[in-house]
C-alpha cells in the first residue's frame, strides 16, 4: 500500500504581538497566572488589513514555491473563524496565489478539529488518485470578549501543508480513534464576532474526548502508548497539553513525562511535550492550526525524529476529536528551516495594551464598505469591503 501523508508544511501568523505579562499587569492580575498557569507568554494579534485569508495564503506561498503545483487539484481550507457564511475562504486564497481554476476548493468547519478532518479527507483523495496532491490550509483568529477569562488565550496563526503519496515528512497511519459528543463547551453564534466558552466544561469535555478517542484507537488496532515516541495535542493554551498528557498517562499506565516548561525535571519518558509547545506558547490559540503548529515546532526543534512514531490528538469543541499516528520520514530535516518560523514570531510588531484594545474593538470586515489602512508587512493584505464583498491585494 502506498504511503500517504504530509509532504511539507509551513506556518504563518499576524503582524502584531501582545506580551501577556503586560496584559496581566494592565488588569491587576499576577503575570504568573498567564505565564505559568496557562503556559502562555505572548499572543499574536492581526493588523486591520489581515485576516484568516491573508494568513492562510502567507503560509501556503513558500510551500508552493518549494514544491510547485503539479498534481494539485484540491484546496481544503479549515477554519472556525470564517469570513463568509457561504463562500469558502480558500477561493480568495486560490486567487491570491495565482492557482489555476481547475482546483476544487472547500471550507471545512468543526471548531479546532477542522484541520484534521481536512487531513483525513485529503488522505482519501490521494488514496483514490495517487498522482494528485492536496493543499490543506488551517487558519484562525481566536477572539474572546475583552476582560473575559478567555482573553489571555486569544491568538492567530495558520499552518499550510501538502498531502501526497510518498510524503517527505510524515506518513499517516491507517488506524485512528474518533470521539464525537454534543456538548456546549464552546461556540460562536452567527451574530457574534467573539466566541462563547465555558472553560470548566471545555476542559472536562477535552479530557473525556481524549479518553474515548484513545480507547477507540486501541479498538481499531492502533499502537500502544509505549510504541508512540512523541505525542502532540491541540493547545488552546499550552497548559492544556500538560493536562492531556496527565490524562493519557492515567488511562494507559504509560510512564510519559508531564514536564511542560523549559528546565522542568522530567517525570517519565520524554514525548516532546515541551518541544512541541514552543510556538504555541508564543502564538496563543490558533484553533484549527494549533495542533499543526505543535507539529511544526516539534519538527523544527527535535532533530532525532527519523523513523519515529508521532501521536496527534486533535480536539474541536462541541465536540469532535481524533487520535491518529504517523511515522516521520527519513530526510525530513531537509524540508525544515527552523529559523523561518522563529523569525516570523520575532518579527511581529509589539503593541501596547491600549492599542491592542483598540484593534480588538475596531470593525474588522463588517458588511459595511470600508478601506483598511496598509499595515501588514506580509505578502497579502485584506484591502477592505466594497459592495459588501471582501477585497484582497498582493503586497
Amino acid at each position: 500500500m502506498t504511503a500517504i501523508g504530509i509532504h511539507d508544511l509551513e506556518m504563518a501568523t499576524g503582524h502584531h504581538v501582545v506580551d501577556l505579562a503586560e496584559l496581566a499587569e494592565s488588569t491587576g492580575v499576577a503575570p504568573g497566572k498567564y505565564i505559568l498557569g496557562l503556559g502562555q507568554s505572548q499572543m499574536s494579534v492581526l493588523a486591520p488589513d489581515e485576516d484568516i485569508v491573508t494568513m492562510g495564503a502567507a503560509a501556503a506561498k513558500p510551500l508552493l514555491e518549494r514544491n510547485g503545483t503539479e498534481g494539485l487539484r484540491t484546496l481544503l481550507f479549515a477554519t472556525e473563524s470564517g469570513v463568509d457564511q457561504s463562500k469558502a475562504a480558500g477561493v480568495a486564497v486560490l486567487d491570491l496565489l495565482g492557482l489555476p481554476s481547475n482546483i476544487r476548493v472547500v471550507e471545512m468547519k468543526q471548531a479546532c478539529y477542522g484541520g484534521t478532518a481536512a487531513l483525513q479527507a485529503a488522505v482519501g483523495i490521494v488514496a483514490r488518485s495517487p498522482q494528485e496532491r492536496v493543499l490543506v490550509i488551517t487558519s484562525d483568529n481566536a477572539r474572546y470578549e475583552l476582560d473575559s477569562p478567555g482573553e489571555p488565550t486569544q491568538g492567530a496563526g495558520a499552518v499550510a501543508f501538502l498531502v501526497s503519496a510518498d510524503p517527505a515528512v510524515l506518513e499517516i497511519e491507517p488506524a485512528s480513534g474518533i470521539s464525537t459528543t454534543d456538548v456546549d463547551d464552546f461556540w460562536r453564534p452567527n451574530d457574534s464576532t467573539t466566541a462563547v466558552v465555558d472553560g470548566h466544561l471545555s476542559v472536562g469535555a477535552y479530557l473525556d474526548a481524549l479518553t474515548d478517542a484513545w480507547n477507540d484507537l486501541q479498538a481499531h488496532g492502533g499502537p500502544s502508548v509505549e510504541d508512540i515516541d512523541r505525542i502532540l495535542y491541540h493547545q488552546p493554551y499550552t497548559k492544556m497539553a500538560k493536562k492531556a498528557q496527565q490524562r493519557l498517562r492515567e488511562i494507559t499506565g504509560g510512564q510519559i513525562s508531564t514536564a511542560l516548561n523549559p528546565g522542568d525535571e522530567p517525570d517519565g519518558r520524554d514525548t516532546g511535550l515541551e518541544t512541541s509547545s514552543r510556538y504555541n506558547r508564543r502564538l496563543g490559540n490558533s484553533y484549527t492550526a494549533s495542533v499543526y503548529s505543535a507539529l511544526v515546532s516539534l519538527l523544527d526543534y527535535d532533530p532525532g525524529l527519523e523513523g519515529r512514531r508521532i501521536g496527534i490528538f486533535s480536539y474541536g469543541s462541541g465536540c469532535v476529536s481524533e487520535f491518529l499516528t504517523g511515522i516521520v520520514k527519513p530526510g525530513y530535516l531537509e524540508r525544515r528551516n527552523p529559523h523561518r518560523s522563529e523569525n516570523l514570531l520575532d518579527a511581529r510588531e509589539p503593541v501596547d495594551i491600549p492599542t491592542y484594545r483598540s484593534l480588538h474593538t475596531a470593525p474588522h470586515g463588517t458588511s459595511e464598505d470600508q478601506v483598511t489602512p496598509r499595515v501588514t508587512s506580509g505578502p497579502f493584505r485584506f484591502a477592505g469591503v466594497t459592495g459588501r464583498a471582501r477585497r484582497y491585494e498582493t503586497c
